[in-house]
C-alpha cells in the first residue's frame, strides 16, 4: 500500500513577507528575519544582499528561532545586534527628552554632541525621524508648556511664560499668537471673545482636532475618542463661541492631515515624541495658510517643503484613509453639557489600507 503523495511546501514569495525582502524595507526589521538554506545564514528584511531564490528562503519570527533552526546571523546586516535605523531612532529619543527637561531650548551643537555626531549630520538624522528640526521640535514642546500652564486655575500670564521657559515678555508675546491663537489673557479665561472652528480627523495615531480662531491655531490634540476630543475643547475654552459646521474648515483640515500623514515616519520612536511631532508638522502647515482662506494642493505641498511633489502629496492624500468627522450642528454649552452636536462621518478612498493590509 503506497502512502498519499505530500505537497510540496509552499516557496516564499507565496507569503505576504517576501514583499518586504523585495523593497528591502528597513520598517520590517525587528518584526521577522528571514534565513537562506543554501548559506546557512538569517537576515534582516532590509539586508542590502543578493537576494536569494524563493524555494531557499524561509521566514522566523525571531533571531532565537532562526538560531533553533540552525542558522547563524548574517555578518553584513547584522540582525542579532540593533538596527542603524533603532539606533538612531534611541537618539533622536534621548535628544526629544533632552530638549523637554531643559530651562531653555539646547543648542544644536550641544544636541549633536550629546549624540555623538555632527551638527550637520544629526540635524539630518532628527528631521528624517521626526519631520521637524530640532528647533522645531522645542518650539512645539514650550508651545505646550505655555498652553498647559495658562490652563492651570489661578496662573498668571507671567508666571506661565516664565515657567515654560521664556525669560523675556517680548519674545513670548511676539510668540503668542503662533502658539496660543489668540491674546495670551483671553486664552488665560477660557477664549473670552474668541470664535473658534474646529474639525476632526482621523489619522494613524487616531483622532485629531483641530481648532482655529481668527488669530491663528489655538489647539491641535490627538487621543482616541473624538467626542471626548471635542469636550476638552470645550472644557477649555467654555467661554469662546465654538463652530463645527463648517464644511470648508473641515475639507482643509482633512487635506492638510493627509499631506503631512507618514505612514511610516517616527514609528520607532516614543508615541508621545511621534504625537508631539505629527502635531507640530499639522500646525505648521496650518499656520501657512492664512485664517479664512483654502488652499490648493501645490499651496499645502509647498508648506510643508514639498513644492515639486504636488502629485505625489496628492495622490498620497486621495489614497490615505482619512475619515473626516464633519460636526453637523454648532456646538452649546447647556449646564455645563455639549448639545446639538451630532457626527457624520465620510471616508476618503482606502487603498493605502488595503494595501498595508
Amino acid at each position: 500500500m503506497t502512502s498519499a503523495p505530500t505537497s510540496a511546501p509552499p516557496e516564499a514569495d507565496a507569503d505576504p513577507r517576501w514583499q518586504a525582502l523585495l523593497n528591502r524595507d528597513a520598517s520590517q526589521d525587528g518584526r521577522f528575519v528571514y534565513s537562506v538554506k543554501t548559506t546557512g545564514v538569517y537576515c534582516r528584511p532590509s539586508c542590502p544582499s543578493r537576494l536569494a531564490k524563493p524555494r531557499n528562503v524561509a521566514f522566523h519570527d525571531s533571531c532565537a528561532a532562526a538560531e533553533r533552526a540552525g542558522f547563524r546571523a548574517c555578518k553584513r546586516c547584522k540582525p542579532d545586534q540593533q538596527g542603524i535605523a533603532q539606533r538612531q531612532a534611541q537618539l533622536v529619543a534621548e535628544a526629544c527628552r533632552t530638549i523637554e527637561a531643559a530651562e531653555e531650548a539646547p543648542a544644536l551643537e550641544q544636541l549633536a554632541d550629546r549624540a555623538g555626531l555632527s551638527p550637520y549630520h544629526f540635524h539630518r538624522v532628527f528631521k528624517a525621524i521626526t519631520g521637524l528640526t530640532p528647533k522645531a521640535y522645542a518650539t512645539a514642546h514650550r508651545a505646550r508648556r505655555v498652553r498647559d500652564e495658562l490652563s492651570r486655575p489661578g496662573t498668571t500670564v507671567t508666571t506661565a511664560f516664565y515657567d515654560a521657559g521664556f525669560n523675556a515678555s517680548s519674545r513670548f508675546y511676539e510668540a503668542a499668537d503662533g502658539m496660543l491663537g489668540m491674546r495670551p489673557g483671553d486664552y488665560r479665561a477660557g477664549g473670552a471673545n474668541a470664535d473658534i472652528r474646529f474639525a476632526v480627523a482621523q489619522c494613524s495615531l487616531g483622532a485629531i482636532l483641530v481648532a482655529r480662531s481668527e488669530r491663528g491655531i489655538c489647539a491641535i490634540t490627538l487621543g482616541d475618542d473624538p467626542d471626548m476630543l471635542v469636550r476638552d475643547l470645550q472644557d477649555r475654552f467654555p467661554k469662546a463661541r465654538l463652530t463645527g459646521d463648517d464644511p470648508e474648515f473641515d475639507a482643509l483640515v482633512a487635506r492638510v492631515v493627509g499631506f503631512v500623514e507618514a505612514p511610516r515616519l517616527g514609528l520607532d520612536l516614543p508615541l508621545d515624541v511621534r504625537g508631539t511631532a505629527f502635531q507640530q508638522r499639522v500646525w505648521q502647515a496650518l499656520r501657512a495658510i492664512p485664517a479664512g482662506e483654502t488652499a490648493s494642493y501645490a499651496q499645502v505641498a509647498a508648506s510643508i517643503g514639498a513644492p515639486k511633489a504636488v502629485r505625489a502629496v496628492a495622490q498620497a492624500c486621495a489614497n490615505n484613509a482619512i475619515a473626516v468627522a464633519i460636526p453637523c450642528h454648532r456646538v452649546v454649552r447647556t449646564d455645563g453639557a455639549l448639545s446639538g452636536y451630532r457626527w457624520g462621518v465620510e471616508r476618503k478612498r482606502t487603498l493605502l489600507a488595503r494595501e498595508r493590509a
